[in-house]
């Protein structure tokens, strides 16, 4: 059972609660990429995972797969590379899905650095990649909307990429000030819904994972459908 919102014109959340079977997957490190040439061959469709540095990106990969495969640290930025992790269900032989985790943002010199190199692959990932299903767009429920994140989001409106914004740590923040920010996030990245996620509880996976099935099963179908 998870709960989201969504925020109508007049500020007004509606909650809505989900039944949904917790899915239990098997998932690797594939491999990382500092340049396009080194992007793996498309295998499966692809949900990247973005947002700034100490947003809490790889706590909520694990979180959803249910592992530590994607490494955490103290230090934001840490992430330099787009991270590919293979995604299967028990007793299927290939990945279902492929999780990519893109370099934070908004870090200081760190983020310097990488806005520098984001032509060279990331930029090249998110505008040119067939098998991309969806962007997970992570923010910060603590905190106001920030500059960057907005950036990202037309970003993604320019590239034709559907995305999900996720509120991380909403375990942090009291139900009317998480419902205060979860209104301001939505109109600052211009979207009516966005869910909540914890990657401490748990709270929100289901929902999250719901997101993905739908848009990896989307891509999936279409690619058959273009088969002659």
């Amino acid at each position: 059972m998870s709960r989201s919102f969504t925020v109508l014109p007049s500020g007004q959340l509606l909650p809505f609660r989900l039944n949904y079977e917790t899915l239990r997957v098997l998932s690797q490190f594939v491999t990382a990429a500092t340049d396009a040439r080194q992007f793996p061959v498309p295998v499966a469709p692809e949900v990247a995972f973005l947002g700034r540095s100490n947003v809490g990106k790889s706590s909520v990969i694990n979180s959803l797969l249910g592992s530590k495969v994607a490494r955490t640290s103290s230090t934001p930025g840490r992430t330099r590379s787009i991270n590919f992790y293979s995604v299967r269900w028990p007793g299927r032989p290939r990945p279902e899905v492929m999780f990519t985790d893109l370099p934070g943002y908004g870090y200081a010199k760190l983020s310097r650095e990488i806005s520098a190199e984001w032509p060279s692959f990331i930029e090249p990932y998110l505008k040119e990649r067939s098998n991309l299903a969806l962007c997970v767009v992570l923010v910060d429920s603590n905190i106001p909307p920030q500059k960057s994140d907005e950036q990202l989001c037309e970003a993604l409106h320019s590239y034709g990429r559907p995305f999900v914004a996720v509120a991380t740590k909403s375990d942090r923040v009291s139900g009317n000030q998480l419902r205060q920010s979860l209104q301001t996030l939505a109109q600052a990245l211009g979207t009516e819904r966005i869910l909540t996620y914890s990657a401490r509880s748990g709270h929100g996976r289901e929902e999250l994972w719901q997101q993905i099935r739908a848009a990896t099963d989307a891509l999936a179908g279409v690619a058959k459908a273009e088969l002659p």
